[in-house]
């Protein structure tokens, strides 16, 4: 019996020193299932239909409004019965749309500008979309305008249920540094941060691994593209790029983020459908990826 009882002791020392690891690899074994999108930017050679038709066929269920196409408006001219239409011809399409990319002037007078962007978020609760998205702004003499702009957005949109986020995208959202200036000169709990690890390529050549551990408590979006280079093509495929998605992903989701992660960089065919199957196979990528998470 003491035999047994000193044997249980042991056994049971050694599980509980291993038992965090043992979980660790456990949980890591899951991977995560955090929804994926794709914006209409890799079909925009085309029309918007064209690319309904792709998010379609590359099964998709979830897209974002980023790019306009030639004959398309989504904001702040496009009309009630545009809107009305748009949501029609998404459901048809058995998509919903998420976000929409936010348009200013970063010249115009702030006063137009926050006019111009009340009458955006209004259109953007009609889509009943959930995020509205700002490249930022490029030259220092823009930034303060920039701040105040947001901050009366991330208020107005509050009350509407949508979030507004910023993206990566050179100038005063390059890298965690400009970024985090951003989000407290702004000063809003409704004011996140859609990473996007390409652009941090892209733009400021910096690891887009070390960039994002500072931030990665605000992300609430994720813009997936790849890059290979400081000023390298982003609309080509997963995994050619320098882009390490299984270390991001890992940073994101021991930071609690649960997604939704919307396909941006694809490489653009020669014709739509050809462009389609490059959207699947980016699709696939991360389907994959999400399992070593």
């Amino acid at each position: 019996m003491h035999t047994n009882r000193r044997q249980f002791l042991r056994t049971s020392a050694v599980v509980a020193a291993t038992l965090p690891g043992a979980i660790h690899s456990a949980l890591a074994a899951t991977g995560v299932s955090w929804p994926v999108g794709c914006f209409n930017r890799p079909w925009t050679k085309w029309s918007y239909d064209d690319a309904l038709d792709g998010l379609q066929a590359a099964g998709y269920t979830l897209t974002g409004l980023l790019t306009p196409h030639k004959g398309e408006d989504f904001s702040s001219a496009a009309t009630p019965e545009y809107l009305t239409g748009l949501k029609k011809r998404l459901a048809a399409h058995g998509l919903s749309a998420n976000m929409a990319a936010i348009r200013f002037k970063p010249a115009a007078p702030l006063d137009d500008n926050i006019r111009d962007l009340r009458k955006q978020i209004e259109n953007a609760a009609r889509l009943e979309l959930k995020f509205m998205l700002t490249f930022g702004v490029d030259k220092p003499e823009h930034y303060e305008n920039f701040y105040r702009l947001m901050a009366d957005a991330a208020a107005q949109a509050a009350k509407r249920g949508i979030q507004i986020a910023v993206k990566p995208h050179g100038g005063g959202s390059g890298a965690a540094e400009e970024i985090t200036r951003c989000l407290e000169k702004v000063g809003h709990a409704n004011f996140k941060v859609w990473y996007d690890a390409g652009n941090i390529i892209y733009y400021t050549g910096k690891d887009p691994v070390a960039e994002l551990a500072s931030v990665a408590k605000h992300v609430t979006g994720f813009c997936a593209k790849d890059c290979a280079a400081p000023k390298a093509e982003v609309m080509t495929q997963f995994g050619t790029g320098k882009v390490d998605f299984v270390a991001v992903f890992k940073l994101l989701k021991a930071a609690g983020f649960n997604g939704p992660v919307m396909v941006e960089g694809v490489k653009v065919g020669e014709t739509a459908q050809a462009t389609t199957a490059n959207a699947r196979a980016n699709r696939e990528f991360l389907v994959k990826t999400f399992a070593q998470v």
